[in-house]
């Protein structure tokens, strides 16, 4: 399923292939974010376009709304939302945790009232698992307890206990029904779930003994492929890095890597430095909705004065829809008459950003060119404070 093609001499960068039940992967990658089956204002032929190879879709969103019998009636997430390369779906362990209303976390799994209507619900390991397999992702997530930042240890130590027998639960779930059929003949078939991967998620918050055992109970486990947890959640960068660094050498070579919800450009560079292949984040199309725009010098804010007689494109030599067709002075005015069209064009951009951020990282690991690779886009991209204050 993962392939190992190259490695960076200089740092734990690897260039990698990820075969899935809808196509291949290759890593590093960057998965635009579908929570809901939509990347925000952006098409299924929009994404192809921009050579986007997986997106993710989010289990307790889906679960909410539309609710499975929708999901069921089409089949699966891919025909309901008109993609057919791969789909990664996070468990909603994050969004149960952080959304929704008088959650209570036991031992069987999470009672909670959903953030849409306050209505009672519960998601154990098994039924996460059931969720994923009905929508037919390629790639499920356990279910997991994101511990919030800061934390104590012991809390820490208590959660990943209790999350370490939640992922043997979703892996055994898995196991006793990977061959089984559905009645109706329309949710995906026995073939579609034994082809479904499984990831486990590392916990262990700040604490470098709890990332260590975290990673080396799951590897014991035989997952697919495994994620580093309870990352970006509020704790300072050189922390977020470090969970890479503790989780990083006791996981298994041959399986892939996926970090959580982040993050910046930069950051997703030195993680795959770290020996991270696969990242998901937000920043593209929110930041978007804000007027803000990723170019290799930092982030810019096209509803500044400055941008208001600039002809030329948001970013120089970029290839996206937006910058071969309109100018910042344009999309500036979009954007300060509330126009769709603005926040729609900087998503594509953004978007093509990351994605073809991607694409040079996985071309300088295959030259041998990685650290000096890495070594110019970090330097040269300036944090959007100092953007700002520049502007």
């Amino acid at each position: 399923m993962f392939e190992l093609l190259s490695k960076d001499p200089s740092s734990k960068a690897r260039r990698g292939r990820l075969t899935t039940g809808h196509g291949v992967v290759e890593t590093p990658a960057y998965m635009p974010v579908g929570t809901q089956g939509s990347v925000k204002a952006i098409s299924s032929r929009e994404l192809i376009e921009l050579e986007a190879q997986i997106v993710l879709g989010n289990t307790y969103h889906l679960f909410v709304r539309p609710g499975l019998e929708v999901i069921r009636k089409f089949g699966g997430l891919h025909r309901f939302m008109n993609w057919d390369g791969p789909i990664l779906t996070d468990s909603g362990g994050y969004q149960i945790f952080s959304l929704a209303k008088l959650r209570k976390i036991t031992e069987e799994g999470a009672h909670f009232q959903n953030h849409i209507d306050g209505s009672a619900a519960f998601i154990s390991p098994e039924i996460a698992m059931e969720i994923q397999a009905t929508l037919g992702s390629d790639i499920a997530m356990v279910l997991d307890e994101c511990p919030p930042w800061p934390c104590e240890y012991d809390y820490a130590a208590r959660s990943l206990e209790m999350t370490l027998r939640w992922a043997k639960r979703c892996r055994d779930w898995k196991e006793e029904n990977a061959e089984r059929s559905e009645p109706d003949g329309q949710t995906p078939n026995a073939e579609s779930r034994m082809k479904q991967m499984v990831f486990g998620i590392v916990q262990g918050a700040t604490f470098e003994e709890l990332r260590r055992t975290s990673a080396q109970t799951l590897a014991a486990m035989d997952f697919d492929g495994y994620a580093i947890g309870g990352v970006s959640v509020g704790e300072p960068e050189p922390e977020m890095m470090l969970a890479a660094e503790w989780s990083e050498p006791h996981l298994p070579e041959n399986k892939p890597r996926y970090a959580m919800g982040l993050g910046t450009p930069p950051q997703m560079i030195e993680l795959i430095a770290r020996g991270v292949d696969m990242f998901d984040c937000v920043l593209p199309t929110r930041l978007a909705r804000t007027a803000a725009a990723f170019t290799a010098g930092g982030t810019l804010n096209l509803k500044n004065a400055e941008f208001t007689f600039q002809t030329g494109p948001v970013e120089e030599g970029c290839a996206c829809e937006a910058c071969r067709g309109y100018s910042r002075a344009y999309i500036r005015h979009l954007l300060k008459s509330e126009e769709i069209l603005g926040l729609r064009l900087l998503s594509i951009h953004n978007l093509h950003f990351y994605l073809d951020l991607m694409k040079r990282a996985r071309r300088a690991i295959e030259d041998g060119t990685f650290s000096d690779f890495r070594a110019r886009f970090v330097s040269g991209y300036r944090r959007r404070a100092d953007v700002a204050a520049n502007a």
